[in-house]
């Protein structure tokens, strides 16, 4: 049989060749299991940390208030109630942790606008999204709504869609409020209109003040509380830049959005600053700004093309017969159309631009022209087609 070699059985030379490569081979498998055992040992640490904030989280904000008590306690949700409201509402009744969280976890979630009036039985084993969750089924009545008022709707536009969108229940008062003004007068630019030598001639004194946007509202929110703060938006939109700039023109802000409600009803937002510099040009120029949009809004005219008749129709608003521009807004401009009355296209004022009309209807492409006879062979070749497009409208 044979006999196994201890250590005194080798060489010198072979006891130090068997232990370097024995060392080597160590040596070799703990540089790659040393990494990978420090990051194991970081990650587990991590882990740890963000397990034990999160467990702390959920037991102090999220968790349920007592997982023990299974009392429904009474809880209502009244009409018109704000988010903050409900936070601190179901705070002081002791059932969540904290009402900020409350607060910002139901926006974050999608809950924020949500919730609904009504009474519900909440308990306090319940989790705050379980809270949250049950808040959305209440009567049917959200406490926010969310409202458009799109670039180039008039008042009477928005009227109307504001009660097609459940906001107000009697166009008439919303109307009656915006024909008058005497109720916003605190707004600056409102009281301004209302002392201009020309406040008798508008049809509605807070046309063109009802700044386009998306809002969230109160449910509960009146007409006027709505009509304020669509008002608080314009003055939100007019910077102070733009002021000096209206000083800088000779402008008051009220000719500024008067030249931007024509310029919104014109033309598409690429031709925006040309059809700017034309008006600007012609106003200069002191000739009649001869716009069709302006009576159209006054004789609510909804053809593309106008006869002579129309043309004649005597109101302030008509800018083919009144030089300069009308009493006020036709419309509700956009940002970008307040801009472009402020910073008409200088090298077409420079190119002394006077005219434009629209092409094709549907397209929304202007032509410009420098001089009357070249308008009136563009019109020539147009205007057949927007009568076709009125009739087939049957306008």
């Amino acid at each position: 049989m044979k006999k196994l070699r201890q250590e005194q059985d080798y060489t010198p030379e072979e006891v130090h060749k068997e232990r370097e490569y024995g060392l080597f081979w160590y040596s070799w498998l703990w540089t790659v299991l040393r990494p990978v055992l420090l990051a194991l040992c970081v990650f587990l640490v991590v882990a740890g940390v963000v397990m034990s904030a999160w467990n702390w989280i959920d037991r102090h904000y999220l968790a349920p208030v007592d997982e023990k008590d299974q009392t429904p306690y009474a809880f209502t949700v009244a009409s018109g109630s704000s988010l903050t409201r409900v936070a601190n509402n179901l705070e002081e009744a002791g059932l969540i942790h904290n009402r900020t969280v409350f607060k910002y976890a139901a926006d974050f979630l999608g809950y924020g606008q949500k919730i609904q009036a009504g009474e519900y039985a909440v308990r306090k084993d319940m989790s705050m999204q379980e809270i949250m969750e049950l808040l959305t089924t209440g009567d049917g009545n959200p406490i926010t709504r969310s409202i458009t008022v799109i670039p180039g709707w008039t008042v009477r536009d928005i009227a109307q869609n504001l009660k097609d969108q459940g906001a107000i229940q009697d166009e008439s008062a919303f109307l009656s409020l915006c024909q008058s003004g005497q109720q916003f007068s605190a707004y600056y630019y409102i009281a301004d209109v209302l002392g201009s030598p020309n406040a008798a001639q508008r049809l509605f004194a807070l046309e063109g003040y009802l700044a386009p946007n998306t809002y969230e509202i109160y449910s509960s929110a009146t007409a006027e509380e709505i009509i304020r703060k669509l008002l608080s938006q314009t003055e939100a939109v007019f910077k102070e830049e733009y002021h000096d700039r209206a000083d800088a023109l000779g402008f008051t802000m009220d000719q500024v959005i008067t030249l931007a409600s024509i310029i919104e009803k014109e033309a598409k937002n690429p031709d925006f600053a040309k059809v700017s510099a034309v008006f600007h040009n012609r106003l200069r120029q002191n000739i009649a700004l001869g716009s069709d949009v302006t009576v159209k809004y006054a004789a609510g005219i909804k053809r593309m093309a106008l006869t002579n008749s129309d043309l004649q129709v005597n109101t302030p608003y008509n800018t083919y017969l009144y030089k300069g521009l009308p009493p006020g807004p036709i419309c509700s401009p956009s940002a970008a159309a307040i801009q472009a009355a402020l910073y008409p296209d200088e090298q077409f004022m420079a190119e002394g631009y006077l005219y434009f009309c629209a092409k094709g209807p549907g397209s929304g492409e202007l032509h410009f022209s420098r001089t009357l006879e070249e308008h009136e062979l563009a019109v020539s070749i147009y205007a057949p087609l927007w009568q076709a497009y009125d009739q087939e409208q049957g306008l």
